[in-house]
């Protein structure tokens, strides 16, 4: 089964830590996906990007362990590998955002036309992929 939604990485930490910070919108999209036992897409940079920030404590206050783990235990999460596709991709998204870590996780999204559940403005108002907000 393909999953329909792709999650940024800050939507993985809220929905693994902290259900209060995301939008009603987002919460009711992935609350629906798990009801239909649907599955949900997580980028294989962002489990990188998780393990940075937590090896920081720049943004995120729970262990990169307990979430890695969650990611790779619960059902509901598909991770979707890197791949050349999604490599050609982002040199085509080039110029477009500043953080390679959006690029990677935009152009997983379009390569596998999946809607993109994020909150991070850069990316909403860049119009390269449909989201969530």
């Amino acid at each position: 089964m393909k999953p329909r939604f792709l999650l940024d990485t800050h939507i993985v930490i809220r929905w693994l830590s902290d259900l209060n910070r995301l939008s009603r919108e987002q919460r009711r999209v992935l609350e629906d996906a798990v009801r239909q036992q649907q599955l949900v897409g997580v980028s294989a940079i962002s489990l990188l990007e998780i393990a940075l920030l937590a090896e920081g404590r720049q943004r995120i206050s729970v262990g990169a362990g307990d979430l890695l783990r969650a990611l790779d235990t619960d059902p509901a999460f598909r991770i979707i590998p890197l791949t050349t596709e999604i490599a050609h991709e982002v040199v085509a998204l080039a110029g477009s955002l500043t953080d390679w870590f959006d690029q990677v996780i935009v152009a997983t999204a379009r390569i596998h036309r999946l809607d993109l559940v994020t909150s991070d403005q850069r990316i909403i108002d860049s119009d390269l992929v449909s989201v969530v907000e």
